[in-house]
């Protein structure tokens, strides 16, 4: 499944690229409605870029069906982002600690300033489930979840850069 999601960040878009790519501000993040909150495993930079790899747990409801061919207690994964801070964009791949071969996911974020001195992060990214009957629906509730993430996850960002 393609999906296309944008936050809007009130903060000026090269410290939210920044702060994207730094550790600080996943420290400050803490849990959301459906995630836990995310740790930093690893940090490297290297000739204007940073690959970041941040573990992160679902903590969110799911569907009878859902559960049916999912350990809850096991929905965690490894994000590994590659953060071109020049370019404002960053590539990112989800890696499973379990459940490997049901789940794919990677895509791209672009920073982009928009007039009134915010930022528009687009997310862009390909997801793939393999669940006999409900990979659709599996599919669809990640996306929407994502959506709902980014929501909540923008004014949190916001108020960390206006705290720095």
């Amino acid at each position: 499944m393609r999906f296309d999601l944008t936050q809007r960040i009130d903060a000026p878009v090269d410290e939210v690229a920044a702060a994207y790519a730094g550790r600080d501000l996943y420290e400050h993040l803490g849990a959301t409605t459906k995630l836990g909150p995310p740790e930093v495993l690893d940090r490297t930079e290297r000739d204007g870029s940073v690959e970041l790899r941040i573990r992160y747990r679902f903590i969110g409801d799911l569907a009878p069906a859902v559960t049916a061919v999912v350990d809850p207690e096991r929905l965690t994964w490894v994000e590994v982002s590659r953060h071109d801070l020049p370019a404002r964009t960053v590539s990112v791949e989800l890696q499973p600690d379990h459940y490997a071969d049901r789940l794919r996911c990677s895509g791209t974020y672009r920073y982009r300033e928009i007039d009134d001195g915010t930022t528009e992060r687009v997310v862009e990214g390909d997801l793939r489930v393999r669940a006999l009957l409900v990979a659709g629906a599996v599919e669809r509730a990640m996306v929407s979840g994502l959506a709902e993430h980014l929501a909540e996850e923008a004014s949190a960002v916001a108020a960390f850069l206006g705290a720095t």
